[in-house]
């Protein structure tokens, strides 16, 4: 697997850090998770083009994750010369649906692609859902964050596994799915000190990825406060492992 970290950054404007975005690359299967703004010039600056891209996964649908898919089903259908053919999924929690219809009264013909080319799987957002995609497996459990949270977890042929948390307050689902995972990918909004509800920080961040035993943990999803403190000492409180502080373009590599 290759993982890059496409967007690190959130809401906030910034010329440093893109809105939510990984992308994950398993052989020739190309998967995105969330789409916040900035992810289709950063697909772009990695080499890959949105008719690369065989799934989206989206962990909830906040602007800062979802804000380009509007964007990605316009461009999938034109200009005609580089129109899409090839079908793609969206994996999202229960509700998707509803929300790609609500965004058909605003765009109308706009976002609606040719029957057959765009799938829509939603998954349970109560509790624990599995998907066998062939060339990888997705687990998912709900998150601390809204009612259509979800964390995901590939794992690979070869074992190797990558757990990407979306948003997320302290939650137990989180430490569960994350288990002796190779990269954990895990929000951490803002400093210990600045701790709001349904997020994440540095410490308890690094507390998590010690009771699950993972691997190699990445801290994305960080506001503009993050840049002002040392993440990566007060993540060292709580966790000792290898251990990056995610910035756009970031690429990891699990072999």
């Amino acid at each position: 697997m290759k993982i890059t970290i496409l967007g690190s950054g959130t809401c906030v404007p910034s010329l440093k850090r893109s809105s939510c975005s990984v992308l994950i690359q398993i052989d020739s299967t190309v998967l995105l998770f969330d789409s916040g703004a900035g992810t289709i010039r950063r697909l772009l600056e990695v080499g890959v083009t949105i008719n690369q891209i065989s799934y989206i996964f989206y962990s909830h649908l906040h602007p800062d994750h979802s804000g380009e898919l509007v964007s990605f089903l316009f461009a999938t259908k034109y200009p005609e010369s580089y129109r899409r053919r090839k079908p793609f999924t969206i994996v999202a929690a229960k509700g998707f649906r509803d929300f790609y219809e609500k965004l058909k009264l605003a765009y109308g013909e706009w976002i609606e692609l040719a029957p057959g080319l765009m799938n829509i799987l939603e998954l349970d957002n109560k509790g624990r859902d599995h998907l066998d995609c062939g060339v990888f497996d997705v687990d998912t459990l709900p998150m601390n964050h809204t009612e259509s949270s979800l964390a995901y977890r590939i794992t690979a042929p070869n074992g190797r596994s990558v757990v990407y948390s979306g948003d997320t307050d302290v939650c137990e689902n989180l430490v569960t799915l994350a288990k002796e995972t190779d990269l954990l990918i895990c929000e951490s909004a803002l400093p210990d000190e600045m701790k709001v509800p349904g997020h994440l920080t540095p410490s308890l961040a690094g507390q998590i990825a010690t009771r699950a035993g993972v691997k190699k943990l990445v801290l994305t999803h960080l506001y503009p406060e993050c840049d002002a403190v040392d993440v990566s000492a007060q993540c060292r409180k709580t966790y000792q492992g290898p251990l990056v502080v995610a910035e756009d373009l970031l690429e990891i590599r699990l072999l």
